[in-house]
């Protein structure tokens, strides 16, 4: 279940993303600014002023204006501004995980005991003293993983994607040789790219158990990446590329400064405070049929009343 959930909230914001940069459907041809009642508005408020801010950063390069660096630096700030919140998420996910790891032997037992279950009052019971387990214990049914961080870049991804696509000037620009205004399938191959080597740095140190429960979701986001930018402007992929390569980073201060600390913290943690075993639910059985009782109705033999007279 909650692998399901976080395969259809990463579904989600790619749909929504994807029918965001669908809707003007052709990125190799410049287009005039969007008026209609829904991607007008859109624009204004966030197109056009990701368009200013763009070539305001671009006009301190020198003239001409180097966009480029200016999509770069944008870049910069946004992870900077989400490196705080993304740093808590990771640093509260090692928690979850470690602390699942200490109770998984009441949790394999459990889930030993919902395969066997025949009825739905079994299931039920089990799976609310599973519930009641991880409460006690201080685990998270999500484990710590969100997608606030993807939810509040979704309107950095479609305001770059308008500037760059509405922009004369930043449209035909080109930066180390690429068209920012077209799209671009090195850029869309390298952001990918970042974002597998990201994953599997994301995965080092994790117990094995949970390591396969990750790499589905961990190849998700290179994949969703790949496809974005390719279909996009490579203005827009070289944002997911520089933001890649920060992830990286991210990732490695993760692995080397956090995790060690928090897997201390945590083993301290649970040799004070050892996993506590939950009282196992009843699971309700269905009562036996009881057996209707048999009536058996006597009868009287009939007396022949033309008997005695025969005697006579």
């Amino acid at each position: 279940m909650k692998r399901t959930k976080r395969l259809l909230s990463y579904g989600g914001l790619f749909t929504v993303l994807t029918l965001l940069l669908s809707a003007c459907s052709n990125t190799q041809t410049h287009r005039q600014p969007p008026t209609g009642f829904l991607y007008g508005p859109i624009y204004h408020w966030l197109g056009l002023p990701m368009q200013h801010l763009i070539t305001w950063i671009a006009n301190l390069f020198g003239n001409p204006p180097d966009y480029g660096w200016a999509i770069l630096l944008i870049t910069l700030i946004v992870r900077l501004v989400l490196l705080p919140l993304m740093l808590s998420q990771s640093k509260s996910t090692l928690r979850q995980q470690h602390r699942r790891e200490a109770i998984k032997p009441q949790l394999d037992d459990i889930q030993k005991r919902q395969a066997a279950a025949t009825t739905p009052e079994e299931k039920s019971a089990l799976s609310q003293e599973m519930m009641a387990t991880m409460k006690a214990n201080g685990v998270s049914m999500t484990g710590g993983i969100g997608c606030l961080p993807m939810l509040i870049q979704l309107p950095v991804f479609s305001a770059l994607y308008m500037a760059i696509q509405y922009s004369p000037a930043i449209f035909k620009t080109t930066f180390l040789g690429i068209s920012l205004g077209q799209t671009n399938i090195v850029v869309a191959v390298l952001a990918g790219l970042t974002y597998v080597v990201q994953g599997y740095l994301s995965l080092i140190g994790l117990p094995e158990s949970q390591k396969k429960q990750m790499q589905t979701m961990m190849m998700m986001s290179p994949a969703m990446t790949f496809f974005i930018a390719l279909v996009s402007p490579a203005g827009l992929g070289l944002y997911f590329f520089a933001g890649g390569i920060l992830a990286i980073f991210q990732t490695l201060i993760t692995n080397f400064y956090y995790m060690p600390r928090i897997k201390a913290e945590v083993a301290a943690d649970i040799k004070k405070n050892p996993p506590k075993p939950v009282k196992a639910v009843e699971t309700p059985t269905k009562p036996k049929p009881v057996p209707k009782p048999v009536t058996t109705t006597t009868t009287k033999p009939s007396r022949n009343r033309n008997a005695g007279k025969q005697h006579k």
